[in-house]
């Protein structure tokens, strides 16, 4: 069974197998998570995007889909990379983030990580209503069939730490 654990903080700072990236699709950094995720773990990670790109991801990585790279400088094995949905009002975009978390820990499973830190995927930038991505991500994690030992939420906030807080209670 996978423990759930919760940590108000900087993702990057992390001692884990992998981290995940709520990655834009392009793979080539951006903002948020991504652009701190790519400063911190160098230019390896980004190296090996830009590989991806020229060859399986040409048009870019799908919304929902994942895959991994190194973690460069970070302290961690992989980085997974995810595309998270943007929030729409007119259109349930929920399934697609749902396969955020479920695709990242299916890779994670390939590689064979025990420990993976998630950020609050699509809730920045993004726009997705906090509680509700909260409550996605964490009843998509204990639905999720896989080995991995534990899944750390890592919240850069107090309001997403209180929204993830409330679901694992």
């Amino acid at each position: 069974m996978t423990t759930i654990e919760l940590v108000q903080g900087d993702i990057t700072r992390e001692s884990v197998d992998a981290v995940v990236n709520a990655a834009n699709s392009s793979l080539l950094g951006g903002g948020g998570v991504d652009g701190a995720i790519h400063r911190r773990g160098g230019p390896a990670i980004l190296e090996e995007c830009r590989k991806l790109r020229a060859s399986r991801y040409g048009k870019g990585l799908p919304t929902g889909q994942a895959v991994a790279t190194t973690a460069g400088d970070l302290d961690a094995r992989w980085v997974i990379h995810t595309v998270g949905p943007v929030f729409s009002t007119t259109e349930d975009r929920s399934a697609l983030l749902a396969s955020c978390y479920r695709e990242s820990l299916r890779v994670a499973d390939e590689l064979g990580a025990r420990t993976v830190a998630f950020p609050a995927i699509s809730t920045g930038i993004y726009g997705w209503p906090v509680d509700d991505g909260a409550r996605i991500a964490v009843e998509t994690v204990r639905a999720a069939d896989t080995a991995v030992e534990e899944v750390r939420f890592v919240l850069f906030d107090e309001q997403a730490y209180e929204a993830f807080a409330d679901r694992v209670r």
